[in-house]
């Protein structure tokens, strides 16, 4: 099965410059989570490591050794674990359609050109976990429903976003395009602003608030529970902060330091992209709480008003439950709940430091917009195709592309979600 290099590297930028020594100390007993899924790894790895404070000592490279969706597919609608024969189906599955590779857009067509980046490392993918979702309240595996005004303002965004794809060549033909629009004559909206900050890319290049914020290389978010691209965190701690550091998406990666303090939190007004964390410890789990978000973020649809308590449980000396709930009752009619297991991995073969390398917004946006304003003079001059039949809303969206290595429908699409 193919897997993500374990070589991957992660950088710490801590902002602390005393480590907490560290020690070893049998596990306290404690009264089983009912909720926790049967461990993917063994039982037990050792006792828990801890700090000359007695703290359980977080430091280390995690990552979670298992691919799990979101949210529960469909045809798991009842059903909470897979077996071992249901996990390896879908791994050999996987494993068929990603080794095919298949192209199914024409030569030299804007799919097939787009397809030309490099799909290896979304090709990569890890063995499935256990559980058919990481969310495990609502009960269901789903989202909770969303408020009527969230709804609202994702409906206009997505009414927005659709427009401006209306008149994309790409969209003529919606049996092989089926999340296309309707095709359709250039929207009037073309012209005008967007209803609500753009988060994802609009078929349109006017300037870098039309682009996402994935291409702004501003797209790393808290929390995060990771990707198909990957999802490393780099831990330090002090008797005060915990710093991590998230190796994350295509570059996306940021430091992040939590202090351990029964301060509180900022006032309202001071906004953070990834909001303003105050650590405590219960026991053998570090509780974070995380308020003072930016407006500018997205985290499925929360802004500025997402409430986030996380809480990071030592298992033993090889795993960390991790488990946040989020809370916004102007986004969702109820909180929901997300757990993963977290898994240690060897700090010497996984030593190699860099720094956040996201290139799109650093160099490649430029580049972008410069492209855009050359297509409009070109077809100015009846040199190229109107910029509005071309679609630049993103690969794997509405105008088709990989998504992931698997096809949009079909055999050939991932089977946690076809229908079959």
């Amino acid at each position: 099965m193919k897997r993500l290099p374990m070589a991957v590297g992660v950088a710490l930028a801590l902002t602390m410059a005393v480590v907490v020594e560290r020690t070893s100390v049998p596990v306290a007993s404690q009264a089983p989570d009912a909720r926790q899924a049967p461990a993917d790894g063994q039982a037990s790895d050792g006792p828990i490591p801890r700090t000359v404070l007695g703290h359980p000592d977080l430091q280390g490279i995690w990552t979670n050794n298992y691919d799990t969706p979101l949210e529960r597919p469909a045809k798991y609608a009842d059903k909470e674990f897979l077996t071992e024969e249901e996990r390896a189906a879908i791994d050999n599955e996987r494993l068929r359609i990603l080794n095919a590779d298949k192209r199914h857009d024409p030569k030299g067509s804007e799919q097939d050109v787009g397809g030309a980046y490099s799909q290896t490392i979304f090709l990569t993918h890890k063995h499935i976990g256990k559980r058919t979702s990481l969310i495990v309240d609502p009960p269901s595996g789903k989202l909770p429903p969303y408020a009527p005004e969230a709804q609202k303002r994702r409906d206009e965004s997505r009414a927005y976003h659709m427009a401006l794809l209306q008149n994309a060549s790409a969209c003529k033909d919606r049996k092989l395009r089926p999340r296309c629009p309707p095709y359709g004559p250039v929207s009037p909206l073309r012209k005008q602003r967007p209803p609500h900050y753009v988060t994802r890319n609009l078929n349109r290049s006017d300037g870098p608030e039309d682009r996402s914020l994935s291409e702004r290389c501003i797209a790393g978010r808290i929390p995060d529970f990771g990707s198909t691209t990957g999802f490393f965190l780099q831990i330090g701690q002090a008797a005060d902060a915990v710093s991590v550091y998230y190796d994350t998406g295509q570059g996306q990666g940021f430091s992040r330091v939590i202090p351990v303090t029964d301060r509180p939190h900022l006032p309202s007004h001071v906004r953070f992209w990834w909001g303003d964390s105050r650590g405590r410890w219960e026991g053998d789990t570090l509780v974070v709480d995380v308020t003072n978000f930016t407006p500018k973020g997205d985290f499925f649809g929360s802004r500025e008003n997402l409430h986030l308590v996380e809480r990071w449980t030592v298992v033993d000396a090889n795993t960390v439950r991790y488990r946040a709930t989020m809370a916004d009752p102007t986004t969702w009619t109820q909180p929901w709940t997300v757990e993963l297991e977290l898994n240690r991995q060897d700090n010497k073969a996984n030593r190699i430091y860099n720094e956040p390398r996201c290139h799109e917004g650093n160099y490649g946006l430029t580049a972008l917009l410069r492209g855009a304003r050359a297509d409009e003079r070109a077809f100015a001059l009846g040199r190229g195709p109107d910029p509005a039949t071309m679609c630049t809303a993103g690969a794997a969206a509405e105008c088709g592309g990989f998504g992931g290595g698997f096809a949009e429908s079909g055999a050939d699409a991932d089977p946690l979600n076809r229908e079959e």
